[in-house]
């Protein structure tokens, strides 16, 4: 059985009166991808930030393996340019060695990127850059989100790609946040559509044959749209919802 990284039971968050998380479970392992979807407000940022230790949950429980060591890569980082920071300066903010420092960027393929700053690289090369960084504590569970936020599709195929090796030759856990699974059904284990509560989850193969699913994701552009056999109310709360509304079966999106 793989080892259990995080475990999340019956996490809640509110912030005054906006419920933004309700009794949401998840368990991520060692050497599992898992991709988190949603819409605007879902939840998703304050989960992961549950998740990396950077919030509290209000109700709920948190587990976390003892040697838990985490390689967080944000969605985007702004670089103020009168301040040239070079790739290999930005990583040693990380790790002091140098040597340590080229591998890492060498084994997201940027190492000839070492001395020129972080300004002049691509958004393929930025992302790579914010990679090598989250690898260099040699975690067992990286946090990404949004990893091909800016890049063009065969940038973020040659992304998912790396992100697979790398969980393939660290045997970490992933999370991941996307909006759009077009490229990344393939390397997915298994998906979470959450919008303050979880709504449905599963192996990729399962959602990706539901129809209102194959309707939602079929186009780039199709607006997300949240239908199901339960209702919220101007907080986002659940009403009138059934017990299995946490299961595929009862989420409908189109």
């Amino acid at each position: 059985m793989t080892t259990s990284l995080v475990k999340l039971s019956g996490i809640g968050k509110c912030f005054k009166t906006n419920t933004v998380l309700s009794n949401i479970d998840l368990d991520l392992r060692a050497g599992q991808l898992l991709t988190l979807i949603g819409p605007n407000g879902a939840g998703k940022t304050t989960l992961v930030k549950i998740v990396l230790g950077l919030l509290d949950a209000d109700t709920g429980h948190i587990v976390r393996h003892p040697d838990l060591r985490i390689g967080y890569m944000p969605q985007k980082l702004h670089i103020d340019p009168t301040l040239p920071v070079t790739l290999q300066r930005f990583l040693k903010l990380a790790e002091s060695d140098s040597a340590l420092c080229l591998n890492a960027a060498n084994e997201v393929g940027i190492a000839h990127l070492i001395e020129l700053p972080l300004q002049s690289l691509s958004g393929g090369e930025m992302q790579r850059a914010l990679l090598a960084r989250a690898i260099l504590r040699k975690p067992n569970l990286l946090v990404l989100d949004e990893p091909v936020q800016g890049v063009d599709v065969a940038g973020q195929e040659a992304l998912y790609r790396l992100i697979g090796a790398l969980r393939d030759r660290l045997h970490c856990g992933v999370l991941m946040v996307s909006h759009d699974l077009h490229l990344v059904m393939s390397s997915t284990d298994e998906v979470i559509c959450l919008n303050q509560h979880i709504c449905c989850h599963g192996h990729p193969d399962q959602v990706s044959n539901n129809p209102a699913f194959l309707e939602l994701f079929g186009s780039k552009t199709a607006p997300y749209t949240h239908n199901h056999d339960h209702q919220h109310n101007l907080h986002g709360e659940v009403i009138g919802h059934s017990s299995d509304s946490h299961h595929a079966k009862g989420c409908q999106h189109d």
